[in-house]
């Protein structure tokens, strides 16, 4: 029997048969697209309707740059009409409940093409127009993707923000952004419990832009609502089914999606139409080898970018099926992920170390109480994936057949950039692979010199990605910062916050982040913004939060607190859990009597990473309170007594 996926020595190869089915099967396309970029993107952009065509395809001004210039485009009508007239009853969204008592939804593409205008008739009627942002804090169903595509239908800009997110982070982003509607349900499911929602959402839109509130019935018992509140589909029944799908200069934005800066406020990245539709349909139809019988299942929550590009959009500009899973992965036991699999016939499964670490707690036994034959390609997303953890996912998951991409990308860049291709690999335990095609990535050292080898910092040269943000909502100043360095004149480059190494065959490594933010569960999580919420407290002077190895999330965050009396732990995992959420609760608390400083008042962050990793602690002579260190460093070995 040909075999599939070819190993040799530690690395794998696509076989044959993956080859011959794979879009691309010859690493010339690298070589190609790096000859002329651009010309790359013009022809992948080329396989979408434009209403108008571009004039000029690229054109930069760093930090700033365009693309598809005078190009007009719609990409809701490019996710669903397009396809209508081939694909307009095949399966556009499989939706699957937590519980699961409750039945599967399938919603044909000229269902899902009825539902989007009729609720982009319903944005219009509560006055939402081109430009305006409209908040949607939903959960896991199908109303999400519909809410999302019916703003893109008419130039509204979306604004996803995770349904676990408290009250206070769903209000922060809509003070930044002045959205005037919000969309929202009465609640969901979680491991068979209901969590409601409308408390949160009442409190977090009090002293806001938000005039009206969009409720989607979620539960059997319809709730009360006040004056300014609606009922999703009593709404709806009032509207027309057509809407027509106005065509939008390219540079016009499409989302915004707010990350952990290193500040203690999240910042609104933008994202545009044309360049992100590009780049969402070929990564995916590249890096997953999407073809018109498969089904692709990202677990990622929509509320992060991975749902936007690989469960909505990406997948839908591909005219093929993307599955919604409501709930939990473990519940009610941890085979229903591959239940699902099995009988929904997954092809590509798209999800996080993290998950995969879990899968391997697990054990092996229950993957192997399901059929898994459809599955054709795995895929990793969010943090860097271990040795271990990829042969175990190839192994027991991908039956030693199935290629496994590991993918680097970030919310800013709105799509994957490095990894290996399937068609031709290679597939390298914990090594991402090369740049996509079109783009290119290389490492900058502590001096700021390019190197063709080594470890340093990552960043993108020009030109830059199509679907890479344009600036951080309304503050030009921070986009310009953050992002990009400008080293003497003839080099400018994006700086991707995250080290990394490379060998002389241009395969990435990527190591981590460089900057105060960590990665818990896959899960862009600042620093700043937990300490600045445990500050709250009125009796905490101080706080410093630093991440910890994990081997099931990567990471996990550990505070360290300065009080002047005595404090419940859970007091302050309350104030974190209430400010951000539950991914951001604190795995550890230790109380200090001071925090290691340098003498102009910095926390030496480094330090409390190093006493607890246990490592050598090196030079300290820049603390103005060295003897703080011996201290922390008490407390540590004491709680792990």
């Amino acid at each position: 029997m040909q075999k599939k996926v070819i190993k040799k020595g530690r690395i794998y190869w696509p076989g044959k048969e993956i080859k011959k089915n794979a879009w691309v099967n010859s690493d010339k396309i690298y070589s190609k697209a790096d000859k002329n970029p651009i010309k790359f993107w013009e022809d992948c952009a080329k396989e979408l309707e434009w209403k108008i065509k571009w004039k000029k395809s690229y054109k930069e001004k760093i930090p700033f740059f365009k693309w598809f210039i005078g190009g007009k485009i719609n990409i809701c009508y490019n996710a669903i009409d397009r396809h209508l007239k081939n694909k307009s009853d095949k399966t556009a969204l499989i939706w699957i409940p937590e519980p699961v008592n409750e039945k599967p939804i399938k919603i044909t593409y000229k269902e899902l093409h009825k539902q989007v205008c009729k609720t982009a008739n319903l944005l219009k009627k509560f006055k939402v127009k081109k430009g305006d942002v409209v908040s949607i804090y939903l959960p896991m169903i199908p109303e999400v993707v519909i809410f999302m595509l019916a703003c893109a239908r008419i130039g509204a800009i979306h604004s996803v923000v995770f349904s676990a997110f408290s009250s206070d982070a769903l209000k922060t982003r809509i003070k930044d952004n002045k959205a005037k509607l919000l969309i929202t349900a009465d609640g969901y499911y979680r491991k068979d419990k209901q969590e409601d929602l409308k408390k949160k959402i009442r409190e977090a839109i009090k002293k806001t832009s938000i005039k009206n509130t969009i409720f989607v019935k979620r539960f059997d018992k319809r709730a009360k609502l006040n004056k300014k509140e609606f009922w999703y589909d009593e709404e709806l029944k009032q509207v027309k089914e057509e809407c027509l799908a106005k065509a939008f200069d390219s540079e016009t934005p499409l989302f915004l999606l707010y990350t952990s800066g290193t500040t203690g406020k999240p910042k609104g990245i933008v994202h545009e139409t044309g360049g992100y539709a590009v780049q969402a349909y070929k990564s995916t139809q590249l890096n997953f080898n999407i073809h018109d019988d498969d089904v692709m299942w990202c677990t990622a929550d929509v509320g992060w970018v991975t749902g936007h590009t690989y469960m909505c959009y990406g997948p839908l500009l591909n005219g093929s099926t993307s599955i919604i899973y409501e709930g939990m992965i473990n519940f009610p036991n941890p085979g229903r992920c591959w239940k699902i699999v099995q009988e929904h016939k997954v092809s590509v499964f798209y999800t996080a170390p993290t998950a995969i670490r879990m899968f391997k707690l697990w054990g092996e036994k229950w993957p192997e109480k399901y059929n898994l034959k459809s599955l054709k390609i795995l895929g990793t997303v969010g943090e860097p994936i271990d040795y271990s953890t990829w042969e175990w996912y190839f192994k027991h998951i991908g039956h030693k057949k199935c290629p496994v991409i590991d993918t680097w990308w970030q919310t800013e860049t709105g799509a994957t950039l490095i990894n290996s291709l399937p068609g031709i690999g290679p597939f390298i335990p914990s090594v991402s692979g090369k740049s996509f095609p079109g783009t290119k990535h290389t490492i900058m050292n502590e001096q700021g010199k390019l190197i063709k080898k080594g470890e340093g910092y990552l960043v993108q040269l020009s030109p830059f990605a199509p679907g890479m943000l344009r600036t951080i909502w309304k503050n030009k100043k921070a986009y310009k910062e953050k992002y990009w360095i400008f080293n003497n004149k003839l080099k400018q480059f994006y700086i991707t916050g995250d080290a990394a190494e490379i060998d002389k065959k241009g395969y990435i490594r990527i190591l981590g982040r460089t900057d105060d933010v960590m990665k818990v569960a896959g899960h862009r999580i600042s620093t700043a913004e937990m300490e600045d919420a445990i500050i709250n407290h009125k009796s905490i002077s101080e706080a410093a939060v630093v991440s910890k190895p994990d081997k099931i999330k990567g990471e996990v965050p550990i505070a360290f607190v300065k009080s002047n009396q005595k404090i419940n732990e859970n007091e302050i995992i309350k104030l974190v859990v209430d400010k951000i959420g539950p991914i951001a609760r604190p795995s550890e608390i230790y109380f200090v009597n001071d925090l290691p400083k340098t003498r102009s008042g910095k926390i030496m962050r480094r330090v409390l990473k190093t006493l607890l990793k246990n490592e050598e602690l090196g030079e300290l002579s820049t603390l103005v309170n060295p003897e703080s260190v011996e201290e922390i460093k008490n407390a540590i070995n004491s709680k792990k007594i």
